[in-house]
């Protein structure tokens, strides 16, 4: 017999895709669910989901393809499926929800609402038959107590409209910007490495990029070197961990266990695009070769699995394939040895695999234990030949892994995610200086203004030619961010000139001027029973932190005092929350390092400015802007009216809190100029 589709076959999203033809009678987000709950005054199921989550395919499969289940289901709710990434306002508000429950928040996330779409219960997995028992009760209690169910859900909402700030007693705003406050950030961070394996805390184990970050330029104001040593530390852990995909390039998503062994293996754009960007700064710091392998590698993952032909990037890939997970990744000992032959007993001492496995049912996650120098010099070969020979095993196993099922791609193409991969190919290209990374970023940044942008606004997806959701402030935050990145390494003014239009725009439609912070939706967007602001730097930095950069660098290129104040301001209302918990704050106290001392402008002018910016750029300057032009005279910025070059010589001029050094024709005093603030 052939399965009916339901509603949501009619949409773009994967996720929702995957559901299309459940005997669930599901409703995507939006009015006609909402109109329908309230005409039959039937409570709400919103099950929430992502297409990369393993445990929302096994309730899928256990329960929402069960057509006893979804007789329940059909008969006492209104059901509406969810994709979180589609949809993190929606998300964002359900799983604070879940938190005021008491309850420990994560994907599936399973809420039950009344007809006004206010939560009175929710939970995550369930196994088939205590879903059932659930819905049931839940069905039952509607029946008989719905005005206790109704008092529950008023006050789940107002305690979901409380203020961000209130929440954690931020009442009082604090400018105070000192270098003990800083060095208190770094002392409170340090409590938490993990000193064996890098990292912070025990397992499960998240890359948490903005952390690592901001250890960098903690390390470049103090130069302490434990804080270098926790970041090379990690860095290396988890290049060398099953965590990156040692034969492809790129990172899965976290580890379960502390040494990086084991990932969860779904690999998410937003996790590769901003571990491209740490490991080019770090590169910059150390001039570690093995960082420069990660990001060419996971460049060329990102490019060969996840560009969609027109420049945009997907989303993701998931764990499974062929409904097993990691299995297109790993290989048992057998399996080596036909594809490697002579060279796989090598290869094996290499990648640590084992006759019985190092993991579940005999097969092999390929990891590392050594650097290549001390493998080569163990081995008596030399680092040349050592090199060739790993080359040759990536190339023929990511051949033979080509002829494998592929894990399920996630294709929808997101602003905020495309934005942090734009952003990471800026970083590395000012890094490395390949061409290839400056023509990637090109792509996808015209992509995304042609597809994307429709004035001053932005849309949050796009899918089969469309573009459908109104822009979050996480999209306009990181695009902002990534077109800062784009001038700096094209000096190409119309990209400071979208960063800026942008920025007017969510300052007319996101900006609560009551408490100088961002709402997460625009005040042109659909009203949700709560208004958020995001705060906490998690996984991707907050899009206040990221704003509140933002802010703080156009405000130096355009010389506006609005944005630089607005910025501190920003600042101060989370500073003393940062200082305490730097770990759920690591972006905001990066944008702390940059108030510590004045950011230093750095102009070029002259024929050879690209050369210059270049040799500049290799360097890591993480409290510093570049702006620069061949012809003088030609340029609307402050920074560079009236400069010359000066007897046609190409010249640079540093310059800081409104007052320039003499002006100097090498780099090499640009940089002793800067290092001498």
């Amino acid at each position: 017999m052939e399965k009916k589709p339901n509603r949501l076959a009619q949409e773009t999203s994967p996720y929702l895709l995957q559901h299309a033809y459940n005997p669930v009678d599901w409703y995507p987000w939006g009015p006609e669910a909402l109109q329908k709950a309230r005409q039959e005054q039937k409570p709400i199921l919103v099950s929430i989901g992502y297409a990369a989550c393993h445990w929302c395919h096994v309730m899928e499969h256990q329960s929402f393809e069960n057509k006893q289940i979804a007789e329940v289901m059909n008969k006492h709710f209104v059901c509406i499926k969810v994709d979180r990434e589609e949809r993190p306002d929606v998300d964002q508000v359900y799983m604070d929800a879940l938190h005021a429950m008491g309850v420990q928040g994560g994907w599936p996330l399973n809420v039950f609402l009344n007809p006004e779409a206010k939560p009175f219960y929710g939970g995550t997995y369930f196994p088939p038959q205590n879903w059932v028992n659930l819905l049931q009760s839940i069905a039952e209690a509607f029946a008989r107590s719905r005005a206790e169910l109704d008092k529950s859900a008023d006050q789940f909402v107002q305690h979901l409209n409380q203020s961000e700030l209130a929440k954690y007693g931020l009442q009082q705003p604090n400018p105070e910007v000192s270098p003990q406050a800083f060095e208190q950030m770094f002392q409170n961070l340090k409590r938490r490495f993990d000193l064996k394996r890098g990292g912070t805390g025990e397992a499960p184990k998240f890359p948490m990029p903005s952390t690592w970050r901001f250890l960098l330029r903690y390390y470049h104001h103090s130069q302490d070197l434990a804080a270098l040593e926790q970041v090379n530390l990690t860095l290396e852990e988890m290049a060398f961990g099953g965590i990156y995909d040692q034969v492809g390039g790129g990172f899965a998503r976290y580890s379960v266990d502390e040494n990086w062994l084991v990932p969860h293996f779904e690999k998410m754009l937003y996790d590769n695009g901003q571990l491209i960007s740490l490991y080019a700064e770090a590169y910059q710091v150390t001039r570690n070769e093995l960082y420069k392998q990660v990001v060419q590698e996971t460049i060329a993952f990102v490019e060969r699995e996840l560009m969609s032909p027109e420049g945009g990037f997907y989303s993701s890939l998931d764990a499974d394939s062929e409904g097993v997970e990691g299995k297109f990744y790993v290989f048992t000992q057998a399996e080596l040895q036909e594809i490697l032959g002579e060279e796989a007993g090598l290869a094996s001492t290499y990648y640590n695999t084992t006759p019985v496995g190092n993991w579940e049912h005999g097969v092999n996650i390929l990891h590392r234990r050594q650097t290549d120098e001390a493998f080569a010099a163990d081995q008596g070969l030399s680092l040349e030949e050592l090199q060739t020979h790993v080359q040759h095993w990536k190339d023929t196993l990511l051949q033979a892994r080509a002829e494998r099922i592929r894990p399920g791609l996630d294709d929808k193409i997101l602003t905020s995610w495309n934005a942090l991969m734009l952003i990471g190919l800026t970083d590395a290209y000012k890094a490395f200086g390949e061409p290839k990374m400056l023509e990637l970023a090109c792509a996808n940044a015209n992509f995304l203004l042609n597809n994307l942008k429709q004035g001053t606004q932005l849309f949050h997806n796009y899918k089969d030619g469309k573009a459908t959701i109104p822009g979050f402030l996480e999209d306009y935050a990181l695009l902002i961010q990534a077109f800062l990145g784009m001038y700096q390494v094209t000096f190409e003014e119309s990209w400071l000139q979208e960063a800026k239009q942008l920025t007017e725009h969510t300052l007319t439609h996101f900006f609560d001027a009551q408490e100088d912070l961002f709402f997460f939706t625009s005040s042109a967007g659909e009203q949700l029973i709560a208004r958020k602001k995001e705060i906490f730097d998690n996984v991707v930095p907050a899009s206040n932190s990221v704003m509140a950069q933002n802010l703080h660098f156009l405000g130096l290129y355009y010389d506006k005092e609005r944005y630089s104040q607005l910025s501190d301001q920003m600042l101060s209302k989370v500073r003393d929350l940062v200082v305490q918990e730097p770990s759920h704050l690591a972006n905001w106290a990066s944008l702390f390092y940059l108030k510590l001392k004045p950011t230093a402008e750095i102009a070029l002018v002259g024929p050879q400015v690209h050369a210059f910016r270049s040799l500049l750029q290799q360097h890591f300057l993480p409290n510093a802007l570049l702006a620069g032009t061949k012809e003088e005279g030609t340029s609307l910025l402050p920074l560079l009216e009236d400069r010359f070059a000066q007897g046609g010589q190409t010249t640079l001029y540093v310059c800081y809190n409104k007052a320039c050094q003499l002006p100097v024709q090498s780099v090499a005093e640009a940089l002793a100029q800067v290092q001498q603030m």
